[in-house]
């Protein structure tokens, strides 16, 4: 029998949220399955995966076959890789120590580049924040001031054309 591991759609319209599945190639996309292995959630940033890592990789071993998306997510959690390193132990190219020392590098440095991710995300969300308050008050300085020139009531300035009326009467008296 020929098995595929692959997602298997829940939640409602435009909330995606999938089961990781391990089913007959022939049943349908949200139909029968043998075991589930873990589930994805894209809504998320980072995406959050949880899988049973044992398990997951116990199937791949056994030769079932990931979908695209299925690789993607194994990859990027670890599986594909152990059992690349589990390939070079059967081989006599690599150690027990060796394989779990290079896996726990691997998953340190993944570990390290997720959460560089998260807190760059959490920064740029409190810059922003930050930004539209500031943006904010300006505006609302710039309508306080608009509203203050509006209510106070204007400077009569007869005078002062009067002054230099008289000044200039002054002047042209002077000058004959």
């Amino acid at each position: 029998m020929a098995t595929k591991i692959r997602l298997q759609r829940h939640g409602k319209k435009g909330k995606p949220f999938y089961y990781i599945v391990v089913a007959d190639a022939r049943a349908p996309r949200d139909g029968r399955f043998i075991e589930r292995l873990g589930s994805y959630n894209p809504n998320t940033n980072p995406a959050t995966i949880d899988i049973n890592f044992d398990k997951t990789l116990d199937w791949v071993n056994s030769g079932a076959q990931p979908t695209d998306t299925c690789r993607a997510i194994l990859s990027y959690k670890g599986v594909l890789y152990k059992k690349h390193l589990q390939g070079g132990l059967k081989k006599g190219a690599l150690t027990e120590e060796q394989v779990e020392g290079k896996f726990q590098e691997w998953l340190d440095h993944k570990d390290g580049k997720i959460t560089g991710k998260k807190t760059s995300l959490t920064s740029a969300k409190d810059e922003a924040r930050k930004a539209a308050l500031a943006a904010e008050a300006k505006k609302k300085e710039a309508k306080a001031a608009a509203i203050v020139a509006k209510n106070t009531p204007a400077v009569e300035e007869v005078e002062a054309p009067a002054d230099e009326e008289a000044s200039a009467e002054t002047e042209a008296e002077s000058a004959e």
